[in-house]
């Protein structure tokens, strides 16, 4: 373990190590990391869409999309409610699966958007712990084009994350995958795992 410019923990290429040892934080492309499961921020078709949900679909080939137009059409017609969750084949991708959330848009959703979130966070979890897996990554949900504010869902991904893991089935390990060295300064300068 070293100490980088930032004050950050360097550890096998995570910037991050918290929770004792249960959760790191990285940069880098969610669609090349190898977990049992990653984390798609999806919207509500399951067809795909821009950012996350984009390349994860662009990457992971026609298996993930004929997956999801399966899902619809057998479980959610009308797409999927925001903060459920869904698994898929994760077809070309380095992971195992594909967990499929929809996050809440920020000041737009019908509801409590914190609520909403911890549910997307939890039934991702709960998922990939019935499903078996010791390892699963995420992206920053709702971060993007839907608006979230990065220190509010730093806060609220913490919370589902210390929550699953005081839990009775629990995956071993949670990685937060971000796309810059300032979006994963940002999640630990809130996050009330670092304290």
């Amino acid at each position: 373990m070293r100490r980088n410019g930032q004050g950050l923990v360097d550890v096998d290429g995570a910037i991050a190590v918290l929770h004792a040892g249960r959760v790191q934080v990285r940069v880098g492309d969610l669609c090349r990391f190898p977990a049992d499961a990653i984390v798609n921020a999806a919207n509500s078709t399951l067809l795909g869409g821009g950012g996350v949900d984009g390349a994860i679909h662009r990457a992971g080939g026609p298996e993930i999309l004929a997956a999801c137009r399966g899902i619809r059409a057998a479980r959610w017609p009308d797409g999927l409610p925001t903060g459920e969750a869904v698994l898929t084949t994760a077809g070309l991708l380095a992971a195992g699966a594909v967990i499929h959330t929809v996050g809440p848009v920020w000041s737009v959703e019908d509801g409590d958007p914190d609520e909403l979130l911890l549910r997307a966070y939890h039934s991702s979890l709960a998922l990939a712990a019935a499903s078996g897996f010791r390892c699963v990554a995420f992206p920053a949900i709702s971060t993007g084009v839907y608006g979230y504010p990065r220190d509010e869902a730093a806060e609220v991904a913490s919370q589902a994350i210390i929550e699953h893991f005081d839990g009775p089935d629990r995956v071993e390990q949670v990685v937060l995958v971000f796309f810059s060295q300032e979006q994963a300064k940002a999640f630990l300068e809130a996050s009330p795992l670092v304290a």
